[in-house]
């Protein structure tokens, strides 16, 4: 049976189907526990959490499944070598954005404050936890920490972009690879090489990384139906893990107008940009994505950047200026079809056993 992979067997799941755990309030455990009670493994992006929140959620998940499910950290959490942004980097921004802030009636925000890392404490927290699966991003994780998940039973996915993180992930000792496409909505994971330079597409990158790993992959960006998982295992990949198709439903996170644009005619045209937290995301094409394209000079390193815009997406949500909001999204949401994540689930199982099924008479 298709579901039989590595990876399920390995999570002691009943299908090789992930959610993917976004960031930034778009996780919930309504959500999570809905993937993880329909037989895949839900998982919550807690990278903007206290430590103390990620216990709370982290309880509310077990109250609402049994199963595992997965817990997401971001291991480079800031970009800029220093913490303090300069008064010429917050000038070069100013004159950047200022017209988007005057045209929603809002002042213009102050310098952002240097920020502080919570990662380590983070860390602490899932190690306290032991939930079946911890998985990160943007980096690789010490030995130390990774024999401290193995002692504790934790399974660990590491995602890359390029096939050379992918080796770095496997010499480290993670335990799964992450294969995150250049399809992929939200944030590119890129940690050995810039983002921009790391651009390989999902079916690619999978095939580059199976022929050279002997641990399990999982392939991510581009997938939202059974076709779509099919061809991911065909290619060599352990488990699919899949986002936008999970975002578009109603338990997650995501405002009622994100939702509705990934199902708009708008969600054909996607893009990669820094503009609106300084580190390259996929997202809805907007007026601000076409107008700073070209102008990275003026935007803040990641997260300042994050907070230099978060009144201004607050005021463009409350005036529904969809023009001046960045929807997380993936190139495939033009195919997206369901919006409850249950049904998500059913359907995704039964295409893809349909899609074996038919291989199997010839």
């Amino acid at each position: 049976m298709w579901n039989q992979t590595i990876v399920s067997k390995t999570l002691g799941i009943d299908y090789p189907i992930l959610q993917g755990p976004f960031g930034g309030g778009l996780s919930t455990v309504a959500l999570t526990a809905s993937v993880s009670n329909s037989g895949g493994l839900g998982g919550y992006g807690a990278y903007t959490l206290s430590a103390a929140d990620i216990f709370s959620i982290d309880r509310q998940i077990r109250a609402a499944t049994g199963k595992p499910y997965n817990l997401n950290l971001w291991v480079s959490d800031a970009d800029a070598p220093s913490t303090e942004i300069t008064d010429t980097q917050y000038e070069r921004a100013q004159a950047a954005f200022a017209g988007y802030f005057e045209a929603l009636d809002i002042p213009f925000p102050e310098k952002p404050a240097p920020f502080q890392s919570r990662f380590q404490n983070q860390l602490q927290a899932v190690l306290d936890i032991r939930p079946k699966v911890f998985s990160f991003m943007f980096g690789l994780l010490p030995p130390d920490v990774l024999e401290q998940c193995r002692r504790r039973n934790i399974k660990t996915i590491g995602a890359a972009t390029t096939l050379d993180e992918a080796l770095a992930l496997e010499n480290s000792g993670v335990d799964m690879i992450l294969a995150s496409g250049f399809e992929a909505g939200g944030h590119r994971p890129s940690f050995l090489a810039s983002a921009e330079s790391s651009v390989t597409g999902t079916f690619a990158l999978v095939q580059l990384i199976r022929a050279r790993v002997k641990i399990p992959v999982i392939a991510a960006g581009g997938i939202a139906n059974g076709r779509g998982v099919a061809a991911a295992l065909t290619l060599g990949a352990d488990a699919v893990q899949m986002g936008t198709a999970f975002l578009a439903c109603e338990e997650s996170g995501a405002t009622s107008l994100h939702r509705d644009m990934l199902f708009s005619d708008q969600a054909k045209y996607t893009t990669l940009s820094k503009a609106f937290t300084g580190r390259l995301g996929r997202g809805i094409a907007n007026r601000i994505t076409k107008e700073l394209a070209g102008k990275e000079a003026s935007i803040l390193p990641f997260p300042s950047q994050s907070a230099f815009m978060s009144s201004l997406r607050k005021a463009a949500i409350e005036q529904q200026k969809r023009d001046m909001i960045y929807f997380w999204s993936g190139q495939i949401a033009p195919l997206l079809q369901y919006r409850n994540a249950a049904a998500l689930m059913a359907a995704l199982i039964g295409e893809t056993s349909d899609v074996f099924n038919r291989e199997s008479v010839f």
